[in-house]
């Protein structure tokens, strides 16, 4: 009976978030807010600056992070971020192409370095010095000769084309026909950094794809493994490592490709 009780609260709760109403969220809020109100009354008997007071009309409630750590160092795209950004760093390269990896994650750690060119099907709103963008379908990365891109990255992303998720077209084949596409335009010597979330394979659609290692490793059958780091589940990093690691557990795989 408790069972079945908590299961049926967990669906309510999606379901309640799904339809823009956090249940969870609500009650902490409730649960802290006297604590809010004590913390208000005395900020108002100590304070000394009349500028500074606690006006009603300038009150901004923030509730839930009293009790939150200062920051988050580990998890997928913490590790996987330094991760490729550190291996562009050691290299270099003349200049650098992206296919839809984080603008606030990835892409702004290799700008403090060097310049960056970003595909994205998605639009971006906003510039930033030495940020070039490209807004198209990358599916194909027709925009992209045969072997003429001599660094290259996508970094969580293949995962998600042909889902619909973010406006790109149904397309079931869509991620091996760009894992092919990068393969294609890789220059002889250069570097692809590579990345999506390994596992048992499926699709959690419209979320994303999870690959078994060894797809990846099949499907880029031109290229050769140069390194293979690992983010398991509980979000350690596992760097430097065999692939054979990650065949029997979730996690996000990091591959760093070249092509001879």
């Amino acid at each position: 009976m408790a069972g079945s009780l908590k299961r049926a609260v967990r669906r309510l709760i999606t379901l309640s978030q799904f339809a823009g109403f956090d249940p969870v969220v609500l009650a902490r809020n409730l649960y802290r807010f006297p604590g809010f109100v004590k913390d208000l009354n005395r900020y108002q008997r100590l304070t000394g600056d009349p500028t500074f007071g606690a006006h009603l009309r300038d009150i901004l409630p923030i509730l839930t992070e009293a009790r939150q750590s200062a920051g988050s160092v580990g998890g997928d795209y913490f590790h996987q971020d330094l991760w490729a950004a550190r291996k562009l760093f050691r290299r270099r390269p003349p200049e650098h192409i992206d296919i839809g990896s984080r603008i606030d994650g990835f892409v702004a750690h290799v700008l403090v370095f060097m310049p960056v060119h970003v595909v994205d099907i998605r639009p971006l709103n906003g510039t930033v010095a030495g940020l070039e963008f490209l807004r198209g379908d990358a599916t194909e990365l027709k925009m992209f000769e045969d072997g003429s891109v001599a660094s290259l990255s996508s970094l969580h992303a293949a995962e998600h084309f042909g889902l619909g998720r973010y406006s790109d077209p149904i397309d079931p084949s869509a991620s091996t026909k760009f894992m092919m596409a990068l393969q294609r335009v890789l220059a002889p010597g250069g570097r692809l950094y590579f990345s999506v979330p390994v596992g048992r394979q499926c699709v959690r659609f419209n979320a994303h794809r999870i690959f078994d290692v060894r797809t990846v490793l099949e499907t880029f059958t031109e290229l050769e493994l140069l390194s293979f780091s690992f983010v398991a589940s509980d979000g350690r990093l596992h760097e430097d490592t065999v692939v054979e690691r990650a065949i029997s557990a979730d996690g996000c795989g990091l591959f760093e490709f070249t092509k001879l």
